[in-house]
This record gives C-alpha cells, structure tokens and sequence, in this order.
C-alpha cells in the first residue's frame, strides 16, 4: 500500500507519466487512453469508475472544508480535481455505494450538501493532464491591410510632388474645409434597459487541485471521508449561517 500523502505533505499540481498510467488503467482500454493524451494532453477525458476508482462530487463550499479537514487532521486526499463548481474527491473503489448508506446513520446527515457519488456503472470526466495554454497574442495586420491604412510601398512617391506626377486633392475634397451641406441625422446608439441580460463570466475550466503523480495513488475510503464528512457537516451547522456559496477551489498545503 502506498503511504498517505500526509506522510509526505507532498500535493502535485500536475499529473506525471505514472499517474497517467494510473488514470489510464480504468479505462478498458488504457492504450487507447494514452495515445489520446499523446495527441491533446490539454484535453479531457471520460473514464469509468469502479475498477480504479471512485469519485465523490460535492458543493465547492463544503468540499472545500472536506478538503481542508483531510489535510489538516487526517490522512490527507488522493487526486482532487475541480470542475463545474464542484470538488471531486477520488476514493476507493466501491465508496460510492458505501459512504451514503454511512452517511444516513449520522445525526449531522441533513447539514451535509448532497453528495453524488459515481461507482461501478458511471463515468466521469476527468480534467487534462496539463492546463490549457492561455489566449494566443493578437496577430499582428497583414501587410496589405498596413498599406490600405497609410502606409506607403517602398520607393512610392508622396502625392502632389513632381515625380509622382498626381496632383494634390484640393481643400474641399481633402475636407479641409467645412461643407455647407447638412449632416444627416444618425440614430442615438441603444442603451440597454435596466435588469437586460448580460454576458455571463465563463466557468472556469477543469484542473486538479491534487494531480495523481505515482502508479498506485493512495485514495480515502469510505469510512475516512464519513469522518471528514461528519466534521465538516457539523462546521457547517455552526457558522455555515450567512456564508455565501462560492466556486473557489479548495486551499491546500503547498
């Protein structure tokens, strides 16, 4: 058995060859799972649970305070990934089916935000192996659209001089002088009304927050994450009044 994180208070940030090897071995076909990666490591993938792993979805807020329980009295976690506004916690294989019925025994149960738990039968998406690169910088005008907005080819000459042999526009046709023709009336541009819809902030994309980075990750098993659970459910009951729910992904050791 692999030791515990916090035995090493060691959180990877990025998933590493072996813990590709490791994700890739729930699938039925792990080869086709890492020729996948091999062509877009930025991008995610549906694994099945249940062979592997399992995995417990929970409310940011209350995952995070799962979370910070684990670390900071516990065991510590294995892979942690954040995606949709949600913590997904990865446990032993059939957890999922075990911790709820855990759960239903304890008095601290209806502080608990629901949990969805994926078993043997489900599948979940996984974030990639490596963070997506950021926007690409602007590209910079095309030469021609440079030239079509002043700029001159080498060896042109300047309007109105003698070798270019063009005239220069007069006063009136440069604008140089004001016409007396009236300007048309143009339509005032639309102001949005009050309460109108606007453009809504882009979720943030998946990313682990604890990466799998060995062959054979340690992972909680149900009764570990009832206790976290627990505690964090009766943290919850306390000072939970008032609290906004937020999507801020959980704060782990460094």
């Amino acid at each position: 058995m692999s030791r515990t994180p916090q035995d090493s208070l060691h959180a990877a940030v990025f998933v590493t060859p072996a813990g590709a090897d490791w994700l890739a071995s729930a699938s039925a076909s792990p080869r086709g799972v890492q020729a996948l990666w091999a062509g877009a490591p930025t991008a995610p993938v549906t694994l099945p649970c249940g062979t592997a792993f399992d995995v417990i979805s929970m409310d940011a807020l209350f995952g995070r305070r799962v979370v910070g329980r684990l670390w900071t009295d516990g065991p510590g976690t294995g892979p942690v990934a954040a995606q949709g506004g949600r913590v997904m916690l990865f446990a032993t294989p059939g957890t999922a089916q075990r911790l709820p019925a855990l759960l239903g025994w304890e008095e601290w149960r209806a502080a608990a935000p629901p949990l969805l738990c994926y078993g043997r039968g489900d599948a979940v998406t996984v974030p990639p192996l490596f963070p997506p690169d950021p926007d690409p910088p602007a590209t910079a005008p095309l030469e021609q659209d440079a030239l079509g907005h002043g700029a001159q080819e080498p060896g042109a000459r300047e309007p109105g001089s003698p070798e270019s042999g063009v005239p220069e526009p007069s006063a009136v046709e440069s604008g140089a002088v004001e016409s007396s023709a009236p300007e048309p009336d143009l339509p005032e541009p639309a102001v949005p009304e009050p309460g109108g819809t606007r453009e809504s902030t882009p979720a943030p994309s998946p990313r682990w927050l604890v990466a799998p980075d060995v062959r054979n990750p340690w992972l909680p098993g149900p009764e570990v994450l009832l206790w976290a659970c627990v505690r964090a459910a009766r943290t919850t009951g306390n000072d939970l009044v008032g609290t906004a729910v937020t999507s801020a992904p959980a704060v782990l050791p460094s």
